[in-house]
């Protein structure tokens, strides 16, 4: 049978040229086929020049046209933690006054406990996986709903605001379970704290005890990853569910689905993984000659996994940087302080620069490559005491406000067409029947 499948699936790389399909949606220079409008995000790392040519620029992230730099350095300098802001302003296009943001943290908090239903759910469940665990208690979600399948902007509303709210909840308790279930450890499940913000609640629900910078770190990550246009295959997929008017839990949980898959969401842990492989194997930290040879071998397949890949370097759209990394080690430098580990940190950083460096030496291709939100996440996460289960978990936790911001635009704003783009049979030969006996 499996080889069976394997013939059957096997199509020559030729054809893609000759029939000019957009593999994985991408034009030949790379960029993404255009296939929709938004005014929710925009991910900047190019330019077309006159002749029709990407040209390399400084990568740029608008939440609602408003420069992601701007809004986390804004937050950053009146010392405030400002991912219910951010909800907001991607949810309604607007940043709220002080009324309004009073007003919504209040909606977020009275919606952040979870149902003894889904609580008790969520405690009988077995499994390992987090992000599993929080797909099936979305799922459950509709089952509680009486107006699950209502798709009124009034009740998206609700129904987008219910979510992003229960998140954290569900990811806090189905750790603790998973960790009592597999580890042996005591069972902890905390009620939220209705004087704690967003990031606040999740820590104290899940460890309990943390810093302020913690608090604050965790905060602005979650804000870099709220939200990053309509073409990452989570959001994409949320679009495309969205599109066939199936309802909210349904299209949210296939968005974690695609969210779960290594190529999307869970490469900060790879990252994680690579980045204590090179603690390990490579002498001198401040070594720019070793660190630059074994980035070569890793290039070419005789170091660490051999694949070649360099985790946390490289991106679909940005090129020269990634603004969601640059701000994010503005603050892991602080914290990397805090926890005693400045020389990590720094070491992080000179592999940041080298690898930059020797993936155009060895690759040679023209390519322009920086360092992504993933190379400095997942160190993050580590300094923040968070375990290695829930840091795609977490990813959904911030991305749950783009994805359903987007199938709010989606429902209302997109002409309410299904998403249906084509696919080209390549069998020329019409096949006859032949009857079970003569096979």
């Amino acid at each position: 049978m499996a080889d069976t499948i394997k013939t059957s699936s096997k199509i020559d790389n030729k054809l893609f040229n000759k029939y000019d399909v957009k593999r994985g949606l991408r034009n030949e220079d790379g960029s993404g086929v255009l296939v929709g409008l938004t005014r929710i995000g925009n991910v900047v790392g190019y330019e077309r020049t006159k002749d029709g040519k990407l040209k390399p620029i400084p990568g740029k992230l608008f939440y609602r046209g408003y420069d992601i730099e701007d809004l986390v350095h804004g937050l950053m300098a009146e010392k405030r933690l400002g991912f219910e802001e951010i909800a907001y302003l991607l949810l309604s296009g607007s940043l709220p006054d002080s009324d309004e943001l009073k007003q919504f943290r209040e909606l977020i908090y009275e919606n952040m406990p979870l149902t003894h239903e889904t609580t008790m759910s969520i405690l009988r469940l077995r499994g390992s996986n987090i992000m599993n665990i929080l797909a099936r208690s979305v799922l459950e979600m509709y089952t509680y709903d009486d107006k699950a399948d209502e798709l009124t902007r009034d009740n998206e509303m609700k129904q987008s605001i219910e979510l992003i709210s229960r998140f954290p909840t569900i990811i806090a308790y189905a750790y603790n379970v998973v960790r009592h279930n597999s580890k042996g450890r005591s069972l902890h499940i905390r009620h939220p704290n209705p004087e704690m913000s967003f990031a606040e609640n999740f820590l104290y629900m899940l460890k309990k005890d943390y810093t302020e910078l913690d608090a604050r770190t965790l905060d602005i990550l979650l804000i870099l990853q709220a939200e990053h246009g309509g073409g990452n295959n989570s959001t994409f997929t949320v679009r495309v569910t969205s599109s066939s008017q199936t309802d909210i839990y349904s299209s949210i949980a296939a968005g974690i689905g695609s969210l779960k898959g290594p190529l999307h969401g869970g490469a900060n842990i790879q990252v994680v993984d690579m980045f204590s492989h090179l603690k390990e194997n490579i002498q001198n930290w401040k070594d720019i000659e070793e660190i630059d040879a074994y980035f070569t071998r890793i290039l070419k397949k005789e170091a660490y996994n051999k694949t070649g890949l360099i985790y946390g370097i490289g991106h679909a759209v940005y090129t020269i940087s990634d603004p969601r990394a640059l701000l994010l080690r503005e603050i892991a430098r602080e914290l990397a302080k805090e926890k005693g580990r400045s020389e990590e940190f720094e070491f992080l950083e000179l592999l940041e620069e080298r690898a930059v460096r020797v993936f155009a030496e060895v690759k040679n291709n023209g390519k322009t490559v920086s360092s992504n939100v993933d190379f400095y996440s997942g160190f993050v996460y580590e300094l923040i005491g968070l375990p290695i289960e829930i840091y795609t978990p977490l990813f959904a936790m911030a991305r749950i406000v783009g994805w359903t911001a987007h199938r709010n635009e989606e429902l209302n704003f997109a002409g309410k067409r299904i998403i249906r783009p084509a696919y080209k049979n390549i069998i020329s030969d019409i096949a006859e029947y032949i009857p079970i006996k003569e096979r």
